[in-house]
C-alpha cells in the first residue's frame, strides 16, 4: 500500500506561498483523481488544489490559515484506499511485528488501532476563534499548557508583524503565564455601559495611548442592534495594504481637466460595428489604457518601483485595472505589455479580466507584476479621487465621470460657450521618487492625447 504526497503546486512564477483558506475534505474521505482537496489564496486570488491520485485521505499537515511554502507537501493521500488507522499501525509496527509471536503482535495491533481510532475522535483545539495569525508550533504549546484563546491574544509578538514566536509563548509561559502578561479582565476594569476602558491596577492609573487604543479595540460590543461584522480575508489583506503604502510612500496629487468629447462622439459612432465584427463591448476604459501606455512609453520613470535607495526602472509596461467585486471588495488584474496592444487587443484583455474578476476565476499571475494602475472611481459617480498608491509602484491613476458641461470654446473667430464632455484625472504619485513636475507632465500627457483623438479613427 502506497502514499502519495499532495503537495502545494507552483502557482505561479512570482508565487512563493499561500495560505490554506479551508479543506474541502475530511481525513478518512474518499478521494478521486482531479477533485478538489482544499482552497489556497495567494494575496488576491483563490484556488482549489485537485488530487493527481485516487484513494484515502490519511493526513492534514496544515491547518486553515496556516502559510504554506511551494512544494511543501500539504495532504497524505493512501493510493489504495486502505483503512487509515489500520494503514497507520502497519507502518508503526512493521519492525518490531516480525520479531515477535502472531499472538502477540496481534494484541499490540489491536491497541494501535484503539489509540489512533481515539487519537482521530479526540477534539482538536485549532484556536480559530481568533483573527491573530499563529503558527502550528504556537498552537500546539499553547494547547498543551492549557492556554486560552483570549489569554494567547495577550501576548506579546516580537515576530514578523507582531506575531507570537515561539520564544514568545515559551518565556511567557516561564514567567508564569499571568505574571507575564495580564488578561484582558485584568488590564480592563469597566461597567457593560460604558465605552471606555480604565487601564492598569487598582491605584487607577491611566495606561500609554497605545494600550488604551488596544483594550478599547477588544472592549468594543454591540449595543442598540448594531452588528459587527468581521472583515474577510481579502478584506483584511486590502487593509493591510493600504496602510503599509500610506506609510511607505509620500503621496501627492495632480488633478487635470479634460475634454473628452471626440472620445465620446468617436466611441458613439463605431461601439455597434465594434461590438458586431469582434463580439466585444467597446467601452471608454481601453482607450484610457491606451492613453496611459502611451504616457508611460513617454514618461518612463514613471514606471518605476523604489527598492531601498535603488530605483528599479521597469522594461515591460503593465498596468493594472482596478475592479470592483460584487460583495464590496477590490482586485486588480494587470494587463501585460499594454504598450505592444492596439485597440482591439486592449479591448479584449479589459473585458476578459474584467469578467474573470466578477467570477473570481483569475489566476495568480494575472495579479502580479504591475508597473503602474488605472481605477475608475467615475463608475460609481466620483468626479476625481485621491487613490492609495498600489506597492511598489510609485502612481496611480483615477478617472473620473464624464460628464457634460459648459465649456469657453476659443476659435479664430472669437470665444463661444459649447456644450462639451469633460471629466478629471487624478494622479497620484510617490514624491519620494516622482517630483511634481515630471508627475504632472505624465498625466498632462495623458490629457494630450485623449484631447487630440481622431473622430475618424478606424478600429
Amino acid at each position: 500500500m502506497s502514499k502519495f504526497e499532495l503537495k502545494l503546486p507552483q502557482m505561479g512564477e512570482s508565487v512563493a506561498e499561500a495560505t490554506l483558506t479551508s479543506w474541502l475534505k475530511e481525513v478518512g474521505d474518499t478521494i478521486e483523481m482531479d477533485e478538489a482537496v482544499f482552497e489556497i489564496a495567494t494575496d488576491k486570488v483563490d484556488s482549489e488544489v485537485p488530487s493527481e491520485v485516487d484513494g484515502v485521505l490519511v493526513e492534514k499537515l496544515f491547518n486553515i490559515d496556516d502559510v504554506v511554502k511551494v512544494g511543501e507537501t500539504v495532504a497524505i493521500i493512501e493510493v489504495n484506499g486502505a483503512d487509515v488507522a489500520q494503514d497507520s499501525i502497519v507502518q508503526a509496527n512493521v519492525a518490531s511485528a516480525s520479531d515477535v509471536p502472531a499472538q502477540e503482535a496481534a494484541q499490540e495491533l489491536e491497541v494501535a488501532v484503539k489509540e489512533v481510532k481515539d487519537a482521530v475522535a479526540a477534539p482538536v483545539s485549532d484556536y480559530s476563534g481568533t483573527d491573530r495569525f499563529y503558527s502550528p508550533l504556537v498552537k500546539n504549546i499553547a494547547k498543551q499548557e492549557g492556554i486560552s484563546v483570549a489569554e494567547l491574544d495577550t501576548i506579546t509578538g516580537t515576530g514578523s508583524e507582531g506575531r507570537v514566536t515561539k520564544n514568545d509563548i515559551l518565556d511567557y509561559i516561564a514567567n508564569g503565564k499571568s505574571g507575564g502578561a495580564m488578561s484582558i479582565s485584568e488590564k480592563v476594569e469597566m461597567p457593560k455601559e460604558s465605552p471606555i476602558a480604565k487601564i492598569g491596577g487598582d491605584d487607577g492609573i491611566v495606561g500609554n495611548k497605545q494600550e488604551e487604543e488596544k483594550v478599547g479595540e477588544v472592549q468594543q460590543r454591540p449595543s442598540n442592534g448594531d452588528e459587527h461584522i468581521p472583515l474577510t480575508r481579502m478584506g483584511k489583506l486590502i487593509a493591510h495594504h493600504m496602510n503599509a503604502s500610506l506609510a511607505t510612500s509620500a503621496h501627492v496629487q495632480s488633478f487635470i481637466e479634460v475634454d473628452v468629447t471626440n472620445v465620446v462622439n468617436w466611441r458613439k459612432k463605431v461601439k455597434d460595428a465594434f461590438e458586431k465584427r469582434e463580439g466585444e463591448k467597446l467601452t471608454f476604459t481601453p482607450i484610457f489604457m491606451e492613453a496611459v501606455a502611451v504616457a508611460l512609453k513617454k514618461y518612463p520613470m514613471i514606471n518605476i518601483s523604489l527598492e531601498g535607495d535603488t530605483v528599479i526602472k521597469k522594461k515591460n509596461i503593465n498596468i493594472g485595472m482596478a475592479a470592483a467585486l460584487p460583495d464590496g471588495n477590490l482586485i486588480v488584474p494587470v494587463i501585460k505589455n499594454a504598450d505592444q496592444l492596439n485597440l482591439v487587443g486592449m479591448a479584449k484583455a479589459v473585458n476578459d479580466l474584467a469578467k474573470r474578476s466578477r467570477s473570481n476565476s483569475l489566476k495568480p499571475d494575472e495579479v502580479k507584476d504591475g508597473t503602474y494602475t488605472v481605477t475608475n472611481v467615475g463608475t460609481f459617480g466620483s468626479v476625481f479621487g485621491t487613490p492609495i498608491i498600489n506597492q511598489p509602484q510609485v502612481g496611480i491613476l483615477a478617472l473620473g465621470a464624464i460628464r457634460k458641461q459648459p465649456s469657453v470654446i476659443e476659435t479664430n473667430e472669437g470665444d463661444f460657450i459649447a456644450i462639451r464632455s469633460k471629466m478629471y484625472l487624478s494622479h497620484s504619485y510617490d514624491h519620494r521618487v516622482v517630483n511634481g513636475a515630471l508627475g504632472g507632465m505624465f498625466v498632462k500627457a495623458v490629457a494630450d492625447y485623449l484631447e487630440a483623438w481622431d473622430i475618424n479613427r478606424e478600429v
